[in-house]
C-alpha cells in the first residue's frame, strides 16, 4: 500500500482553506449555539425564564449578524 509522505501537510492546508471559506458562518455559530442552548435551558425557569430566553435569542441574533 502506497502512503503519501506529505499527507499531513496537504490535510492541514485543506482544513485551513475550508475554514477560511466557512469562517463567516462557522465562527458565529461557535458562539451562538451555546447561547441558544443556554437560553432554552433557562426558559424552563417559571417566572423569568421566557424573558431571559428572549433576551438571549436577541443577543444571539445580533452576534449572527456580525460579519466575521
Amino acid at each position: 500500500m502506497y502512503t503519501y509522505p506529505n499527507r499531513r501537510i496537504v490535510t492541514t492546508i485543506l482544513v485551513i482553506l475550508t475554514s477560511m471559506q466557512l469562517s463567516g458562518c462557522f465562527a458565529t455559530k461557535i458562539v451562538t449555539v451555546p447561547m441558544r442552548v443556554g437560553g432554552a435551558i433557562v426558559s424552563v425557569v417559571p417566572v423569568v425564564g421566557n424573558v431571559a430566553d428572549d433576551a438571549i435569542d436577541v443577543a444571539a441574533d445580533t452576534v449572527d449578524l456580525i460579519p466575521l
